[in-house]
């Protein structure tokens, strides 16, 4: 008796302590994706086997992509985009018939193949055409060594389909291996298991054994070196890079540690990073076991290793539990940056995260005030329109915005034990918005909180919430006293103890604020436009142009043309065309755009299409 009592007392204890901890079972939505032909309720693929040749003489991947598939249908439809394909064959050789039809730009066209009962797998041979928009190919004069030109891939959001015929979408997964013969004395890497050294005959094989979406298939080929940081973890660089990445990212097993403490084993074997050309077009991308970085975080004082959290951090919030559609991007972007705050958090401090998130929070707010208002709700409304357009703060940083009020009212540990909870249960799965907001009043909130965060309106309504928890950073505080000083008495602060956050901020809140006199007084005295910082120099020059501080101008063309990160280039060029300087906006295009990938240089060529 006296066990069952302490029995009846321990399972009541439990119940007391799970009052946030609801347990529901969850049926998933079905899925329809409107960026993919592809039927997602038919035949379904679930390997890939990839045998590939790069020709950098030519521009142009020939390969033999070989499809193990669950046949439910007897045709196939496959998402491509500019693809020639030569001839598609099932497991026996037999071929297949098929058709193809393009639709339009932003989505491409598709393959129609009429499949058999007995079709277990089916090899497509193909070659990809001029410009694939996944691809981008630099010469030998565009890298630091001079020796060996480079290629390097982009697939998100739906240009996988540019480099290989798929099921394009976010919410189908498979496992692949590949072959790819690229010439000799280039190392090529791929997101799997990759070569730490370079094969004499210029053959690698590689195997991924996690499914992953094809959004989140990757390709580089060039002079690549690697160092290891620690057991699970190194850096791949062109030899004249190396030192100083791996002096960079040397936080980086500190920071799986952290994050694996917070929501549960990193289930990518390795995490390794590979440092690109400054023209790839974003800071970097979470590929699996491979993130690709731009070296503009290279500042030489890990002031910007934020952005490793954060792509460390997908390997929880985006591929191991994936958007559906990119109509429910938020889930990939709004944790990730949740992540990487709370991973920033545990290594720096709570300062320094609350600076982080202040930044976010001014980045927020300026897109609520310029962006349409239909553009700035989490559940995107991107039918008809190029995912890429819902790269932004609403995705990132409304979507963070959320998850820390829903932390706020919860309870940090309860919402941690529910995050965790909800990366292991969905882990290898792609959701909806609708999946996770069950998931989110089965598992955690009660109706009163529900309705008190209002849910409904953070998700699906323009603008922000008033329940939305601010940031409140005392660092951040002191610089707007700071700005508010100088900006009466002219006399620049003094700034030995701050940080490149407090310089970016201070900079931040100049906007509007001063002349090309006082620009003039902070160059002398900072030399901001000799920063080795990117954030900085970014910032810095489109303050330069607002004031016509011209003496800034070169460095700030020279900045735009050997950099293709969008986040940098694409606020430059709308300050020009702002100010009047649209001729010059041109001018520097001209020069940047053979350094462009061809997501930025169709990005940046939309601006001046707007100015027509």
């Amino acid at each position: 008796m006296k066990q069952l009592q302490l029995s009846l007392l321990f399972i009541a204890i439990q119940l007391i302590s799970c009052d946030h901890k609801i347990q529901k079972t969850q049926v998933m939505n079905p899925i329809t994706d409107p960026h993919s032909f592809s039927d997602l309720s038919g035949t379904r693929l679930t390997h890939l086997d990839w045998n590939a040749e790069i020709d950098f003489t030519h521009r142009k991947i020939k390969a033999t992509a070989t499809w193990t598939l669950e046949y439910q249908k007897d045709t196939l439809i496959l998402d491509e985009n500019g693809l020639r394909i030569l001839s598609v064959k099932d497991q026996d050789g037999h071929l297949l018939p098929f058709e193809e039809h393009e639709v339009d730009s932003i989505r491409g066209g598709w393959i129609k193949i009429v499949l058999h009962p007995n079709v277990q797998k089916i090899a497509i041979e193909y070659e990809t055409m001029e410009h694939p928009a996944a691809l981008q190919w630099l010469e030998v004069n565009q890298t630091l060594g001079k020796r060996y030109p480079i290629l390097f891939t982009q697939s998100q959001a739906i240009l996988a389909r540019s480099w290989l015929p798929c099921m394009d979408s976010p919410s189908i997964r498979f496992t692949y291996s590949a072959r790819v013969k690229v010439p000799q004395g280039m190392l090529a890497l791929m997101s799997a298991e990759n070569p730490k050294e370079k094969s004499p005959d210029g053959v690698y094989t590689f195997s991924m054994k996690q499914p992953i979406p094809s959004y989140l298939m990757a390709l580089a080929v060039g002079d690549f070196e690697f160092r290891a940081i620690s057991d699970r973890s190194g850096i791949y660089a062109e030899p004249e890079l190396i030192d100083a990445a791996q002096n960079e990212f040397s936080d980086v097993e500190k920071m799986i540690s952290a994050a694996e403490t917070l929501y549960g084993a990193y289930l990518w074997d390795r995490y390794d990073l590979l440092v690109l050309p400054p023209s790839f077009p974003f800071g970097g991308m979470e590929n699996p076991r491979l993130t690709f970085v731009t070296p503009t975080v290279i500042a030489g004082d890990k002031s910007l290793v934020s952005l490793i959290a954060h792509e460390l951090a997908h390997s929880w919030s985006g591929n191991l539990v994936t958007n559906a559609t990119w109509n429910d991007f938020w889930l990939n972007e709004g944790f990730t940056v949740y992540f990487e705050l709370r991973i920033m958090e545990q290594l720096y401090g709570v300062e320094y995260a609350e600076m982080l998130a202040q930044l976010s929070y001014n980045e927020l707010l300026e897109a609520i005030n310029t962006l349409p208002p239909d553009e700035t709700t989490l559940k995107a409304k991107l039918d008809g329109k190029n995912p890429d357009d819902a790269v932004g703060p609403i995705a990132y940083e409304k979507g963070y915005f959320f998850l820390r009020t829903v932390e706020k009212k919860v309870g940090r540990k309860f919402f941690d034990e529910f995050l965790k909870k909800y990366f292991d249960e969905h882990k290898f799965k792609s959701i909806t918005t609708e999946d996770f907001l069950e998931y989110l009043k089965s598992n955690l909130l009660k109706k009163k909180e529900w309705e008190e965060i209002n849910v409904e309106s953070w998700v699906y309504e323009p603008g922000l919430p008033s329940t939305i928890v601010k940031p409140n950073s005392t660092k951040f505080s002191a610089i707007e006293s700071t700005v508010v000083s100088f900006l009466k008495t002219k006399v620049v602060p003094i700034t030995s103890r701050w940080t490149a956050l407090e310089y970016i901020y201070f900079l931040q809140n100049l906007k509007g604020k001063i002349d090309e006199e006082l620009c003039k007084k902070l160059d002398n005295h900072f030399r901001f436009t000799h920063s080795k910082n990117s954030e900085i120099l970014a910032i810095w020059f489109l303050l330069c142009i607002e004031t016509n501080y011209r003496q800034a101008w070169d460095a700030m063309k020279q900045f735009t043309v050997q950099t293709g990160r969008r986040k940098f280039v694409i606020p430059i060029y709308r300050e020009l065309i702002k100010n009047n300087q649209i001729q010059l906006a041109k001018s520097i295009f001209q020069e940047a755009a053979k350094n462009y990938h061809p997501i930025t240089y169709k990005s940046v060529a939309q601006l001046f299409e707007n100015t027509l």
